[in-house]
């Protein structure tokens, strides 16, 4: 009896550390962008120790950073690595010059979990990209030593979408069909994500009423019902997600995973940005964060959550345009945070994020339409260029109960686990 109650326990306890193991591991890392338009950045050993000092997991470079990279080996923190849109035609003439790029170029001491060839490069102004994206993934493809993991992909801006409005009508432009599709193609043959760039905060700058920041910022509000597919949205980064998701479906790719490779807000504007804030910064950084690791994801993709970049370690004092352009960042270039989201790696060395309950509110005066248009300049390029964005975006909202549903199940089963585990012991 004795040896059956060990071996039951064994079990029981093998199961709870398996499921431990998977609540751990598939939680999705939060990344963040390392941009590098600015004179004043700290040395690369320290931003790696202010790394290593939180929970981030995964860093995105515009271009090679050698000494940042070295700096981060053994550190378990992975690189997105970006391939400048100025190198695409030398990666595109030749698999010798995309060997080349990948031997001087792709570190071997940290892990890359993928290269994304160019920057939002299809809505960059320059025609004559756009039909040597495909070639130049292909070769630095080939280019990868035999059993790498790392995937190849590129990154979009939200202005490849023609509509997101609502989300279930989310589709691409007609015109980028000829250079996207054969791209769309690679990665779900390749199982690469799709990556792209999303900014609720531009949203809001198009439509500053109250209820269109609550949306944006994951505060209350009243709830958008998307009538084409009668799903409830009560945040404007779900929807813009879902609107992406339902532009893949819509074209066959429904296995392609969607990364997101830049998202942040400003903390400090022009006298005519009303909504760059450091309460509406740590607002939507905060708040995403905590519904990044909640796992409970989209309307239509309930309990999935996605990887995501934010937007940006640090300010870019170079870059031009508005003072928000320039104020997008997590940390000062003194090591020291602009503000806090939590994102501190050791338990109570930060305060967490505070997120406000997505529950639905009665709504007051006027009803908001839900819907915005954004035109804005998109930041993160290292080409220094203000990319139009003028995609429709829409303005979501309402209620979580499916979402909640996959995390509901693991703390049901994390339950029934310690209960059995407690009752083997008596």
């Amino acid at each position: 009896m004795g040896a059956r109650r060990w071996l039951d326990a064994a079990v029981i306890s093998g199961l709870l550390q398996a499921l431990l193991f998977h609540l751990a591991t598939s939680q999705s890392f939060i990344g963040v962008n390392y941009g590098t338009i600015a004179d004043n950045l700290p040395p690369p050993a320290s931003t790696a120790n202010l790394l290593k000092s939180t929970s981030i997991g995964k860093v995105r470079l515009y271009e090679p950073q050698p000494d940042l990279v070295a700096a981060l080996a053994g550190s378990n923190i992975s690189i997105l690595l970006g391939v400048p849109n100025g190198d695409v035609p030398n990666l595109a003439s030749s698999p010798a010059a995309a060997s080349a790029w990948a031997a001087a170029n792709i570190p071997t001491t940290v892990p890359v979990s993928a290269i994304s060839v160019g920057n939002e490069l299809l809505n960059s102004g320059d025609p004559t990209l756009a039909p040597q994206l495909l070639p130049a993934m292909q070769n630095l493809l080939a280019a990868l030593p035999a059993g790498s993991t790392t995937k190849i992909s590129t990154v979009h801006s939200m202005a490849v979408l023609s509509s997101s409005d609502p989300p279930s009508s989310g589709a691409f432009h007609a015109d980028l069909a000829g250079s996207l599709d054969p791209v769309l193609d690679f990665l779900k043959q390749n199982g690469a994500p799709f990556m792209i760039n999303p900014y609720p905060y531009f949203a809001y700058a198009s439509d500053t009423r109250p209820e269109t920041l609550a949306f944006c910022l994951f505060q209350p509000n009243p709830g958008r019902v998307d009538a084409g597919s009668g799903l409830t949205y009560t945040n404007m980064f779900d929807a813009q997600l879902d609107a992406i998701r339902a532009a893949l479906d819509a074209k066959g790719y429904s296995g392609v995973d969607i990364v997101i490779a830049e998202t942040g807000w400003p903390y400090k504007g022009d006298a005519d940005e009303g909504g760059a804030t450091v309460d509406n910064a740590r607002a939507y950084n905060g708040n995403l964060v905590a519904h990044l690791k909640s796992q409970v994801g989209t309307p239509r993709t309930p309990g999935k959550s996605v990887d995501t970049y934010l937007f940006a370690l640090y300010d870019e004092d170079l870059k031009g345009g508005p003072e928000s352009e320039r104020s997008f960042g997590l940390y000062r270039t003194d090591l020291t945070a602009n503000y806090d989201i939590g994102l501190a790696a050791a338990p109570g060395t930060a305060a967490p994020a505070t997120v406000t309950p997505n529950t639905p509110q009665p709504s007051r005066g006027m009803t908001p339409t839900g819907y915005c248009v954004t035109a804005a300049g998109v930041p993160g390029t290292t080409q220094g260029q203000q990319v139009p964005q003028t995609s429709s975006c829409y303005i979501p909202a309402g209620a979580v109960s499916r979402r909640a549903d996959a995390a509901v199940r693991r703390l049901v089963w994390l339950g029934v686990l310690l209960c059995l585990v407690t009752l083997v012991r008596k």
